[in-house]
């Protein structure tokens, strides 16, 4: 299994970029009402324009903010550092700076998080593998 996910967004284009900027993966279709990015030959997620039915009727309603409310767009990065660099360079909002979860002691994870917002408001975290932050 593979997950795909997609969310609605205002700019489709503009968040294309931001998630091309902050994750290092490419535009796999491009336009302004839906985005399909992958990495390599996976796709790591799909944008959407809130508005646009196409077959299937809209994705979402644009004035129902916040939007991502309860939702997570949680990243396994490979190399933490360089995405923790890639965000700084993109001026993206920290929600939470980079920090070990859990804080101390065994168990959990034991990775790090950079919590994030992006353009429309969905929480974006970056986490390095399980196990990689000692402890």
């Amino acid at each position: 299994m593979r997950p795909q996910p997609l969310i609605a967004v205002t700019d489709v284009e503009a968040s294309s970029r931001w998630y091309q900027e902050l994750l290092g993966v490419a535009s796999a279709h491009g336009g302004p009402e839906y985005e399909r990015l992958v990495a390599g030959d996976r796709l790591v997620m799909q944008l959407h324009r809130f508005e646009v039915g196409h077959h299937h009727g809209p994705i979402g309603d644009p004035a129902d903010q916040p939007y991502g409310n309860g939702v997570l767009l949680w990243f396994e990065v490979d190399d933490f550092d360089v995405a923790v660099a890639r965000a700084t360079a993109l001026g993206a909002e920290v929600v939470m700076p980079v920090h070990r979860n859990p804080p101390d002691g065994d168990g959990g994870p034991n990775h790090w998080e950079l919590w994030l917002r992006d353009p429309d408001g969905y929480t974006v975290v970056l986490a390095s593998p399980d196990g990689t932050a000692g402890g």
